[in-house]
């Protein structure tokens, strides 16, 4: 017998519409949502009094991550990692990305991994050149690879247990699993988890829940899947208004509504580019705190 798949529809948050909205996170200690706009540079925070704060780059920004810090968040520009302050500055973490980007590439999703070091990818930004870029991880000043030939890094999670990594590349149609080291952050024995269905969208950003399933965005797919971390089987769908949907995160007093960003660009429905929000039957997770 088939097992049911459990079927949301995800309801419009924020009419206002983003060129490439992506980066959504919940601050649990402040009860702050942010989130950026990757191509207008421009990154958001919404607090729970309805206080809305913009931040302009005038660069592409990848994502925007909370800090250990409350108030804090890390900015992956397309030159540098900054530190977003409370006070407004903005120091330097990384002051050359040239010396891991092509200069055709830029920064796209990151994480905080459960030890708070940051994880982040880069990706082909032009429609010229093929794409490519890898995985990094910023640990205590330094940078390495984690995982080399990526073609676009996008969805990144850890288990409960600190045991696997889950991570999303979404030209090369599947979110992959990795065994996890917690104290060395080494990964290793990658494998494919899942695979999309052929000609409904791709992976794109994604988040994990209390009970180890991925919640993963697709683009080009206007939902979310909620997909099993133990054979990658499709648990239920979220059902979006927006055609590129490009990542989520679990929001709320008891992490238990999805807030879901999306991208305009090359779209012309009402509601492509919004933000979304979806109550689930499942409690999510408090974001890692990136430690730098």
């Amino acid at each position: 017998m088939a097992k049911e798949i459990k079927t949301y529809t995800a309801e419009l948050f924020i009419k206002e519409k983003h060129n490439l909205g992506e980066s959504p996170f919940y601050d649990a200690r402040t009860k702050t949502l942010s989130w950026v706009d990757i191509s207008e540079g421009k990154f958001f925070t919404l607090d729970q009094d309805g206080n809305k704060r913009v931040f302009s780059y005038g660069q592409k920004i990848g994502s925007a991550v909370p800090a250990e810090k409350p108030g804090t968040y890390l900015i992956a520009g397309t030159d540098g990692l900054y530190l977003e302050n409370a006070d407004g500055s903005k120091p330097l973490l990384i002051k050359n990305l040239s010396e891991y980007y092509k200069a055709w590439q830029r920064s796209n999703d990151v994480k905080a991994d459960p030890k708070g070091r940051v994880w982040f990818g880069s990706s082909v930004d032009d429609d010229i050149h093929e794409a490519s870029g890898n995985l990094f991880c910023l640990e205590k000043g330094r940078v390495t690879v984690k995982q080399a030939d990526t073609k676009i890094s996008n969805g990144l999670a850890w288990s409960s247990d600190r045991k696997k990594f889950y991570f999303s590349d979404t030209l090369q149609y599947a979110v992959f699993e990795y065994d996890y080291n917690l104290e060395t952050g080494a990964i290793s024995n990658r494998k494919v988890l899942f695979k999309p269905e052929e000609g409904r969208g791709m992976t794109d950003g994604m988040c994990i829940d209390s009970e180890d399933n991925l919640w993963v965005a697709f683009w080009g797919g206007s939902r979310i899947e909620e997909r099993s971390t133990k054979d990658g089987s499709l648990l239920a769908v979220v059902n979006v208004p927006a055609k590129n949907v490009t990542s989520c995160c679990f929001m709320g007093d008891k992490l238990d509504t999805l807030f879901i960003t999306s991208a305009a660009t090359g779209q012309t429905g009402e509601l492509d580019g919004c933000l979304f929000t979806c109550k689930v039957d499942v409690k999510g997770l408090e974001c890692d705190y990136c430690r730098v």
